[in-house]
Formats: C-alpha cells, structure tokens, sequence
C-alpha cells in the first residue's frame, strides 16, 4: 500500500517503535519536476542516520505497481539527499525481490521469514553495516571435585579428531548469551547441568563455515549433577575423565591451540589464572540491559 497525495509538500507523521514516519506523496524525479498528477511513494519511517526503512507490511503484492512505487520513491528520497534504504521482503511477497534486484538494490541477510535488501543513494562506497559475518561457538570446560573433567566422543566429526575424547561443544541459539549456550550443550550433550563460573579463552578464526568468521568461547562450569545420560543422535559417548588423562591424548599433544586452551584450563584450576566473569548492566546508549564480560578486577 501507498498513500496517495496531489504533489506538494504534504507530510503525514506517524508515531511508531522506532520514529516519526515521514510518508509522503510527491511526484519529483528533481526539485524542477512538474507538480501535476499524483505519485506513490512507498511507505517509510527514517532511521538516525538519514537513512529510509520502508515499510514490508504495506507493500503490495502487484509486481507493476510495486516497480512503479519503487522508482518513484528512489527518485524522492534522490532529491531529499536521504542515504540508505532499508527494504524488507516478507516470504509472501517474495515475487518483489527480483524487481528490486533490478533497481539496484542488492541482498543483506536472509531469515526464514523474510529476505532484507538495501540500496545506498550517494555516490561512493555504500556505508551501511555488513550482515552477520560471525557465527558462535561455545565449548563447556566441567571438572569435578575429583579432578575429571566431562568429555564426549561425537558420532559425526571432522576426520581429524575422530575418535578422541573431546569437551561437549556447540553452537548459541539466536538471542542466547554465551554461558547460557554453553550449559544447554553440556546438558544436551551429557545430561549434566552446571553453572556458569567463567569464560576461560576465544578463539577467533575467518572462512571457516561458508566463509564467514567464527568466535569459539571455552566456558568453565561448575558441574550440579553427575549421572551422565547421553544425546544418542549426537554423542557416541561421555564419560568423567581424569584430567591428566585427557590431556595425554595425541591430539591434543600436537594441536598447538588446543593444547594451550588446556593448559589455560589447567592454570585455572589451580588459581593461577583468571577468566571473564558476568555482571548484568545497562547502557545509556541504547538503554538495554545486557551482560557485561571482564577479568582481573575485585571488589567492584
């Protein structure tokens, strides 16, 4: 849907979530353009950053009006000197994406829901931030007060590591904090709960899956239970293995950055080292509470 307006400088200002909607009708292609007839202007609210989000619930589903709409609404926000525009696509007007294509838009990111697309108006380098470049990885260091240490054989791994004994890793879920992805793959994994003490070391590593980058957080967790039931899709196994034992493993004797994960490891459990611990806070700059990671200060 668009609104439909005589060419003029009519504003109609919506308040929404995010800001003011500034939905216009105007026909300019310039500021010398004739005002007779009417034109559509896709609906949009502006973002901080003179930037266009247009709105994804109001688009038509007639791939001509839309084109039409599309052209139009470049073509203003061209002359108001806007900078970046947002367009998002849901699944079922999907039929858009390739006209937007042609306009000169060019894909963001993908969710099961929608397609994002984005344009940038001036000339030069588009300063809009990339899409998602990171995915996040999470292993659960858990040892017990008997010195062993929570491992598992995979069913499915790189041919590299099969067959050893390995701490229970994964990926976090959307929205989830990196302890808290931690603990639910050590309870998936082994039936073992835990809590969280400290994120203990990352690992940042580039073209890996798909060619993006990927942040690998070793997490050590206090374990609350001990009977181990194993995730039979995913583990093959899962034991408590003295910790002097799984370190003698040959993979880890020759895999320089695991080997010195686990002498971080090591160091911990012997007070030597401290990792980052979590506090809750909240932002000014955003006004969200969120978790704060550091290490190497007391009595805060």
């Amino acid at each position: 849907m668009c609104l439909k307006f005589p060419a003029s400088n009519t504003k109609i200002f919506l308040r929404n979530s995010h800001a003011y909607a500034d939905k216009l009708v105007v026909n300019v292609a310039t500021p010398k353009t004739s005002l007779n007839g009417m034109v559509d202007i896709l609906e949009n609210y502006e973002d901080m950053y003179d930037g266009v989000i247009i709105d994804p619930e109001s688009l038509t589903s007639n791939t001509t009006a839309f084109s039409a709409a599309l052209r139009s609404s470049l073509s203003y926000w061209k002359v108001k000197g806007k900078k970046g525009v947002w367009l998002k696509i849901l699944l079922d007007k999907v039929d858009l994406v390739p006209i937007a294509i042609k306009e000169g838009f060019v894909y963001h990111h993908t969710e099961p829901h929608y397609v994002m697309l984005t344009y940038w108006i001036p000339e030069g380098p588009c300063m809009l931030p990339a899409g998602a470049s990171h995915q996040i990885g999470v292993g659960g260091f858990v040892i017990n007060d008997n010195g062993e240490v929570l491992v598992v054989k995979e069913r499915k791994c790189p041919l590299s590591c099969s067959g050893i004994w390995k701490l229970p890793t994964g990926f976090i879920d959307k929205s989830e904090e990196i302890f808290s992805g931690a603990i639910r793959e050590v309870k998936e994994e082994t039936g073992i709960d835990t809590t969280f003490s400290e994120v203990l070391a990352f690992r940042h590593a580039h073209h890996v899956t798909f060619e993006k980058s990927d942040l690998f957080f070793i997490c050590m967790l206090r374990p609350l239970s001990f009977d181990i039931t194993i995730d039979e899709a995913e583990i093959q196994a899962a034991k408590w293995m003295p910790l002097h034992e799984f370190m003698e493993q040959p993979f880890y004797k020759e895999d320089q950055m695991m080997k010195r994960v686990l002498d971080v490891c090591v160091a911990r459990c012997k007070n030597c080292y401290g990792g980052f611990s979590t506090q809750l806070v909240i932002s000014k700059f955003d006004e969200r509470v969120s978790h704060l990671y550091y290490g190497g200060l007391n009595n805060i």
